[in-house]
């Protein structure tokens, strides 16, 4: 009988597994880090992306603050010139109020009643004076009550009185001006009441 050494041959067999097997490992690990070294890339580039658009988004928000900003102080100078512009033409139709309150006094005081003082606060107006009788003073009522630039009159007391030896009816009214509107703020008034209709 031949007898054959096969161990020598099983070595050779198994370093050539062992290195075939190595050689697989290094592949695998290899091709593992390749793997990590791609996706750490492209979550490296899609982080890229994501801080530019938040550094894109951050001036964004900025400049548009700054936009803000300058809106608010742009309101703030409208609301001051609007403020203005009504004070001023308040004062433009209060220039008139005293010249008006004189002259619609004369026209509205009718005969036999005589006026002590005349007080103006405001729109407010306090009249103090005598009348012939109570009638007389019914129609200074009536007349300031249907005057254009007079209204709401308001009898605060009647009493009975001696002047000059006379009997008279002493009378303290209160009453109100009629605020005129500027000829800018009726023009200005009648284009927003068309705009409104339309």
């Amino acid at each position: 009988m031949i007898r054959i050494n096969l161990l020598p041959h099983r070595e050779e067999r198994r370093k050539a597994q062992r290195k075939h097997l190595a050689i697989l490992a290094g592949m695998v690990a290899v091709l593992g880090i390749a793997i990590v070294v791609l996706v750490h890339g492209v979550i490296a580039g899609y982080i890229a992306v994501q801080t530019e658009r938040n550094e894109f988004l951050k001036k964004e928000n900025a400049r548009l603050d700054k936009e803000i900003d300058e809106i608010k102080k742009l309101k703030e100078e409208i609301a001051a010139l609007l403020a203005r512009k009504q004070v001023i033409e308040r004062l433009q139709s209060d220039r008139a109020q005293s010249v008006n309150l004189l002259d619609q006094l004369v026209r509205q005081v009718p005969d036999g009643v005589y006026l002590k003082t005349v007080k103006q606060t405001g729109l407010r107006v306090n009249l103090v004076g005598y009348a012939q009788s109570s009638a007389r003073v019914s129609t200074l009522m009536r007349n300031i009550a249907s005057s254009p630039y007079l209204e709401s009159p308001d009898l605060v007391e009647i009493k009975a009185g001696i002047v000059n030896n006379k009997r008279v009816a002493e009378f303290t009214m209160n009453m109100s001006l009629k605020r005129q509107q500027t000829e800018d703020a009726a023009r200005g008034g009648a284009p927003a009441a068309a705009a409104k209709k339309g």
